[in-house]
């Protein structure tokens, strides 16, 4: 086999909490934690859906205390290390202190594909609190690659050690994947990352494209809980890499434990693609939007895929939450 040239990251217990309403327990998150780290996972994802200070009206209420919760994980695992995301504006640098004290050792600075210069001071302090830190381009769909690279270039210059494209609507097709990683391997210096959603049913198949094109960062979640139709499957994506040729250092039937035994238990639904997570994909919408759209269609008595389909058009962002309201409302004033 090919030595391993990646790190597999799993986000169950991140974007997992999107599918979960915020409500993960502190013994699913010790259970989990001790299954990844057993599995060989070297780094997973432990926040609100949308980051450290996530737990809003707006975002969606945890269940529990994030910060316990990154404690708990941390305390669970023997080699394994803990990654939190942080969004500027939501979460704040107070709230990535007390994520370090709490036991994390990476961060990744998320902002909109156009947005990194917000997160200059946020990556700043993550290299200043001695963690491994990541600038995130969401909505990565949403900018041509020329853009992506300036603005890969942007976070490397703020001291980023690694650069991910991230799909966050499930919107991209392996050549779109192919086209930005190649592109951020001759610009930069850094390490590159690719997260993808399955909106399409093109999350293992980019995630392969992004590992070929150079990327040395993928995610994965197990079972594929997450947002939308979720992430690209973590499980699945061991054995597809090993099948390939790759040396992953994941322990396979370990890492398919923990997602059939551990994580399958308290998955609220079967992570699928359903008409309206496929819309998602095809709209370029963002995936987190999925369980709002949900709730405002019932409220206004519409069909949620034409209220994707406006968000769509609309080129709705991550943060932009409140317009999914005002869209369903609009709708049915015209219906």
């Amino acid at each position: 086999m090919e030595k391993k040239s990646f790190e597999i990251l799993d986000v169950t217990l991140r974007d997992g909490s999107h599918a979960m309403s915020h409500a993960f327990t502190p013994e699913q998150v010790r259970d989990t934690a001790r299954a990844l780290d057993a599995a060989g996972i070297r780094y997973f994802e432990v926040s609100h859906g949308d980051g450290l200070g996530g737990s809003s009206l707006q975002y969606g209420l945890s269940a529990h205390d994030e910060l316990e919760l990154i404690e708990i994980a941390a305390d669970a695992c023997k080699q394994a290390e803990v990654s939190v995301l942080l969004i500027p504006g939501i979460g704040v640098k107070g709230d990535l202190q007390n994520a370090v004290k709490a036991g994390a050792k990476m961060v990744r600075v998320a902002t909109h594909v156009t947005e990194a210069d917000v997160a200059a001071q946020h990556i700043a302090l993550g290299r200043e609190l001695g963690l491994k830190t990541v600038g995130f381009l969401m909505m990565s769909h949403m900018a041509p690659t020329a853009k992506i690279v300036e603005q890969a270039k942007l976070f490397e210059s703020y001291g980023a050690e690694v650069v991910y494209v991230t799909d966050s609507a499930g919107y991209m097709l392996p050549q779109d994947v192919t086209e930005r990683i190649s592109a951020l391997k001759q610009s930069i210096g850094c390490d590159i990352g690719f997260h993808g959603h399955n909106n399409l049913s093109m999350a293992m198949a980019n995630t392969v494209a992004a590992v070929e094109a150079g990327a040395t960062f993928i995610d994965g979640s197990l079972r594929a809980l997450g947002a939308g139709s979720g992430n690209t499957q973590t499980e699945v994506m061991v054995a597809v890499l090993e099948r390939l040729g790759y040396e992953t250092g994941i322990d396979l039937y370990k890492i398919m434990d923990a997602a059939n035994d551990v994580v399958t238990p308290y998955m609220p639904r079967p992570q699928e693609i359903t008409g309206s997570s496929l819309v998602m994909g095809y709209s370029g919408v963002y995936s987190s939007f999925l369980l709002h759209t949900q709730v405002a269609a019932k409220r206004f008595g519409v069909d949620e895929r034409d209220i994707l389909v406006e968000l769509g058009r609309m080129k709705a962002v991550g943060g932009q939450e409140d317009l999914i309201y005002d869209v369903a409302q609009g709708i049915a004033a015209r219906n």
